[in-house]
């Protein structure tokens, strides 16, 4: 099931990324995962929030250069390997990640990805019963 993500494209400058978390902990929203990526001269802070669409407006009315996206969350076993045997039915049918994130929590991990056939990646997670995770758990973590 496709979720909502934000990337806010951040200057490489020290208190950006706390402008950004007290502008969402102000407005109440609350963030599920997070990924930064950086180069040498701005960071894209990639994450999910309880409200992506009320995020994106507090970030937009604080000068944020923001964007929401389609990503996919799906569950697997937080065990060798599990991973690996998700993304080889991916790739075996073609779709090409473009980044993911993940974090584990006991014996499940919860993975987001950007796939570059959204449809497709979800109809193949679905025919070989990988677990979807519905847009309001996500949010919710």
């Amino acid at each position: 099931m496709k979720a909502k993500q934000l990337s806010v494209f951040l200057e490489n400058k020290s208190g950006r990324l706390t402008e950004v978390t007290e502008a969402l902990g102000a407005a109440g929203i609350n963030l599920s995962a997070m990924s930064i990526a950086d180069n040498s001269d701005f960071g894209i802070l990639r994450c999910i929030v309880s409200d992506p669409e009320k995020a994106y407006k507090v970030l937009k009315e604080a000068h944020f250069a923001v964007k929401i996206t389609d990503v996919i969350g799906f569950v697997c076993p937080n065990t060798s390997g599990s991973l690996s045997v998700v993304l080889k039915h991916l790739s075996d049918s073609g779709v090409f990640i473009e980044y993911m994130y993940s974090f584990a929590n006991g014996n499940v991990a919860h993975v987001v990805i950007r796939p570059t056939d959204l449809e497709a990646c979800e109809r193949i997670l679905a025919e070989k019963k990988v677990e979807l995770m519905a847009d309001s758990d996500l949010y919710q973590l």
